[in-house]
């Protein structure tokens, strides 16, 4: 009996072991990234600008020359509640829309979402 005892007693906490693990992206400045294509352009973790602002600056509110391309991470901020925000600009040194040099991302969810792959 003290066997089977002992044995559910290593068994729990090897398990709790495993779902304590938090799985996160180790993201640094410089890391480069792919925006990925999304459905309907329905980018969640990905703040791009609205289109009325993207147009008011004078930009082109279209994701056509978004999707597929390079991006490098410039800041990471890690918040209080353990989310991970990063500012991103693309590699060619031209703006997103024509207007926006840099835009933030919630960088663990996005990854996880395929909004961004790694290079």
């Amino acid at each position: 009996m003290k066997k089977h005892i002992l044995v559910a007693v290593i068994f729990s906490l090897f398990t709790s072991l495993l779902f304590a693990q938090k799985t996160s992206t180790d993201v640094n400045v410089g890391d480069i990234f792919v925006i990925g294509e999304v459905y309907n352009d329905n980018y969640k973790h990905i703040n791009f600008p609205k289109a009325n602002l993207i147009i008011k600056k004078g930009g082109i509110a279209t994701y056509k020359h978004i999707k597929g391309a390079e991006v490098v991470v410039t800041s990471v901020d890690k918040k209080k509640d353990g989310s991970v925000m990063a500012t991103i600009k693309l590699t060619s040194k031209k703006s997103f829309f024509n207007s926006h040099k840099f835009i933030t991302v919630a960088i663990d969810e996005a990854v996880r979402q395929k909004e961004l792959i790694a290079k």
